[in-house]
């Protein structure tokens, strides 16, 4: 079994701020209307990993909504990324 490192992380906050988001190359679409979903930094294994962005299906009625960092006391919490109504 895995244990987190409770140095850095405890109840989904983050104790070390993500670093500064990737400049990403953004590509043609493969599709016309496909939306464009940026990369971000995940919390894996005790440290930000990179997770780079990529092309999805569009969402009918719905736009994207990127994943965010928001500090929350001393550390930080990840908002994953969704698909939010007009």
């Amino acid at each position: 079994m895995v244990v987190p490192d409770q140095r850095h992380y405890a109840d989904g906050v983050v104790m070390v701020a993500p670093p500064a988001p990737r400049v990403e190359v953004i590509g043609v679409a493969p599709t016309p209307g496909y939306v464009w979903v940026g990369g971000y930094w995940n919390w894996v294994g005790g440290r930000h990993e990179w997770v780079a962005g990529h092309w999805v299906a569009p969402h009918p009625g719905h736009h994207w909504v990127a994943h965010q960092w928001a500090r929350q006391g001393d550390g930080w919490r990840m908002r994953p990324g969704r698909w939010e109504r007009d």
